[in-house]
């Protein structure tokens, strides 16, 4: 406990920043709400009971198929042949509501992103999969050192190996939110004709996809920061101790040249030390010594 007490709190933050984006992307990348809408279907035509009112599909009492009053009644119903049907997409599957509106069917969206412009589709899927284990690599360096809490130069090491996998899985995941944007948009425009939706918009794992990322970024920022701050800490450490080698070295030079019983006379313009009579220059020693 007085270790982990002793460690930075920035690296505890960085550390809850990691794994609240490690959790958002893995929920995005195994669910299929990343794009919701509806599609503009016609209704089939009603099979069973004939006195059954359903409003998912044409009721029509003969049935003799090739009936001529069939077509006629189709054509005059208008829009009420229509209906919409819901649907979701995700990186992996595509999923609509079936005929009854009793649940969805869901196929493959590889199948539906045209087959020219699916390397898009598996590039996303390769940088989503990169993202998510830098991530875990980060997440995994920044525990070590926390709950570790290695002294000095090992725990920079660590600070830095875990800002560049952090820096990283960052500009991954930005790279594979924005190919499946293209990807999506390209299976609107060219996908199958049975599949393409009449409205559709982002839904909420899109949004936690870039949530995750968000939380990402602070999180190398933050680590980023941590390491700058160390790194100048040790420096001034450094600088302030060489500065007192270098006052101690002069002191004792000065004392080693006199007799230890002898007094020392400075006039205004120089420092007084006891043991020794001698003048020299204010500017060879710091004001807080004179």
């Amino acid at each position: 406990d007085k270790q982990f007490r002793q460690c930075h709190p920035r690296a505890s933050l960085s550390l809850i920043l990691n794994i609240m984006a490690f959790s958002f992307a893995v929920i995005a990348v195994i669910t299929s709400y990343w794009c919701e809408g509806s599609r503009k279907v016609v209704k089939p035509l009603c099979t069973g009971l004939s006195h059954v009112r359903r409003t998912y599909c044409i009721s029509f009492n003969s049935s003799n198929l090739n009936d001529s009053r069939l077509v006629q009644y189709i054509l005059e119903t208008g829009e009420n042949k229509f209906i919409m049907r819901k649907f979701h997409a995700g990186i992996w599957f595509s999923c609509e509501e079936n005929e009854n509106l009793t649940g969805f069917n869901c196929r493959s969206f590889l199948d539906i992103v045209p087959e020219d412009e699916r390397g898009i589709l598996w590039l996303c899927i390769l940088a989503e999969c990169l993202y998510i284990n830098l991530l875990l690599v980060g997440g995994l360096l920044m525990f070590t050192e926390i709950f570790h809490c290695y002294q000095n130069m090992k725990s920079l090491k660590i600070n830095a190996f875990a800002a560049l996998c952090t820096v990283l899985s960052g500009l991954l995941g930005m790279v594979a939110h924005m190919m499946y944007t293209t990807a999506f948009q390209l299976a609107v425009a060219l996908g199958p004709v049975d599949w393409r939706p009449h409205t559709w918009d982002y839904s909420w794992s899109y949004l936690l996809a870039w949530g995750s990322f968000t939380a990402c970024l602070a999180s190398a920022v933050t680590t980023l920061n941590r390491y700058t701050r160390t790194i100048l800490e040790l420096k001034h450490r450094k600088m302030t101790a060489e500065k007192k080698l270098k006052i101690q070295q002069l002191l004792f030079d000065i004392y080693s040249t006199f007799e230890p019983n002898s007094t020392l006379d400075i006039p205004a313009g120089g420092c007084q030390l006891s043991g020794a009579s001698v003048i020299f220059d204010r500017s060879d020693l710091p004001d807080e010594y004179c």
